[in-house]
């Protein structure tokens, strides 16, 4: 079976090419410069956005240790930005939204699937046997503000509103419910029955303390967890560790919620025997999301005090055989369940958002985090302290939102960082095999990671001089180029994804 994409009669698709840009590629065939385009695209990925540098850099191998210094030894290679095919070194952005370079947001979600992954089946320096292990995958959400929200049923029914009467108004008259079948990309879906019901500044002040939520949650899973098992708190680590990685994700109605996976471990780190089981895990989480609660402070010396809360809408499920966080009826697998949280890792609020027109209920959100702004400008505590909410307005275009989009604990997995750096590792090694003219077929794939994700010293020292000189392509035809390239590249790995699963056997099959 091979790629419909590929071939002659499957061209890239350049809706996207504006009349200058397609003059621009023209160019570029004429005048000989799109192969030297190419492998650039080639070298960044497909970057939307790369930024570009002039400089040079030296490669030196690193001779013996003195102290905490290491000697230089012999000089290896030399590159100058002039050598590159356009004659500028092109970096990937490093981007992880998706709106904002596709390619770039991929590879983001790539490390991200690969480190939730890690943490529920074993492997790149995890133990496997922390598949053996509890765990659980809650959702935990934002409370209400107001009156119901418009929300699109699946099924087509219209709006209605929940435990209240069919003709219930608000006070100040409006129907809490709407007769109308609203289309996902209407602007209403996600707003409020009634603006002037909707607390709009509880909302953002919710939304900015939201990470303190978590934090809270994760401090009170640990006591209850001391408490059943009889120990000190500060003793906890002797018998158990919860490790955790998490995702934000924006609801049609503006606020987030946050999706967690919660792994139990023994005394002797990841993959360790637990001290208990899942349904156990599951009764203390669920006790502890529901007696969270948070004192947010004031805006200004007439404000009052917002005790914070998690949303009554609480889902906590044990990973096992039949479960599956869209089907319930489907098997769930570790790779669905990584895939599934690495999605969310690379997107915002833009998500929710609309191409051709704007939602008013965000609109009146990102209004309400200026105006919050500007009351915290004039008020500062008794300690002569900022205004806790005085850079909310920075965080205007999240909706309040300030906290990563992803998390994880410490010893759930292998860092980001980690398998960052493990891919310029392997471009070095490429680099070097190459210069040596020799092979890296010939490594196993065990030693290979093992090179690639050691905790070994460098061999080799890069000493460089570079200069920022924008960020984007410089051709008008470029981006558009690239973009295509990288969603025919996103539609194959999609198609290839497909391939594996349909032809591998069911359940209960041969």
């Amino acid at each position: 079976m091979s790629f419909p994409g590929y071939g002659e009669d499957a061209p890239l698709d350049l809706s996207g090419l504006t009349d200058a840009g397609l003059q621009a590629v023209t160019s570029r065939l004429l005048d000989g410069t799109f192969d030297a385009f190419a492998e650039t695209a080639a070298a960044v990925k497909n970057c939307a956005r790369p930024v570009r540098l002039t400089g040079r850099s030296h490669t030196f191998e690193l001779g013996t240790r003195r102290g905490h210094l290491a000697a230089v030894g012999e000089h290896l290679d030399s590159f100058h930005s002039e050598h590159a095919p356009l004659g500028v070194l092109y970096r990937p952005c490093g981007n992880r939204r998706a709106d904002v370079c596709p390619s770039c947001s991929r590879t983001y979600a790539r490390d991200t699937f690969a480190m939730i992954d890690a943490g529920l089946s074993g492997g790149k320096t995890v133990s496997a046997t922390v598949a053996e292990n509890p765990l659980l995958f809650a959702t935990l959400t934002a409370p209400s503000f107001g009156s119901h929200i418009h929300r699109h049923d699946k099924a087509g029914k219209p709006c209605r509103p929940d435990n209240r009467d069919k003709g219930a108004r608000c006070p100040h008259g409006r129907p809490y419910a709407c007769p109308k079948v609203h289309a996902a990309d209407e602007a209403v879906v996600g707003a409020p029955f009634c603006e002037d019901c909707q607390d709009w500044t509880t909302a953002v002040v919710w939304q900015w303390w939201a990470p303190e939520l978590w934090r809270r949650t994760t401090i009170e899973l640990k006591r209850a967890l001391a408490k059943h098992l009889d120990v000190p708190e500060s003793r906890l680590k002797e018998r158990a560790s919860v490790q955790f990685v998490k995702v934000a994700e924006y609801q049609t109605r503006g606020m987030v919620h946050f999706h967690a996976l919660l792994r139990l471990d023994g005394t002797d780190g990841p993959g360790s025997p637990a001290p208990l089981d899942g349904i156990k895990l599951a009764e203390l989480l669920q006790k502890a999301v529901r007696k969270v609660r948070f004192d947010a402070p004031p805006i200004d010396y007439d404000g009052v005090t917002r005790r914070l809360s998690w949303g009554r809408q609480l889902d906590i499920r044990i990973i096992r055989d039949g479960d599956r966080t869209d089907d319930p009826d489907a098997v769930l697998t570790p790779g669905q369940v990584a895939g599934y949280l690495a999605k969310y890792a690379s997107k915002d609020v833009s998500s929710v958002r609309l191409e051709d027109t704007t939602r008013p209920h965000l609109a009146r959100m990102t209004s309400t985090c200026h105006d919050l702004a500007e009351t915290a400008s004039e008020f500062y505590n008794g300690l002569c302290e900022p205004n806790p909410y005085h850079l909310i307005r920075k965080w205007s275009h999240m909706l309040g939102f300030r906290g990563h989009f992803s998390t994880k604990s410490r010893r759930y997995s292998i860092t980001l960082g980690r398998l960052r750096r493990a891919r310029v590792r392997y471009q070095q090694m490429v680099a070097d095999a190459r210069r040596n003219g020799e092979s890296l077929e010939e490594i196993s794939t065990a030693e290979l990671e093992a090179r690639l994700l050691g905790e070994e010293d460098e061999t080799t020292l890069v000493i460089g001089e570079w200069a920022y000189q924008g960020t984007g392509w410089t051709n008008p035809g470029d981006e558009a180029l690239a973009l295509a390239a990288a969603a025919r590249a996103r539609e194959y790995d999609q198609w290839k994804s497909q391939t594996k699963n349909t032809n591998q056997p069911m359940r209960g099959t041969k």
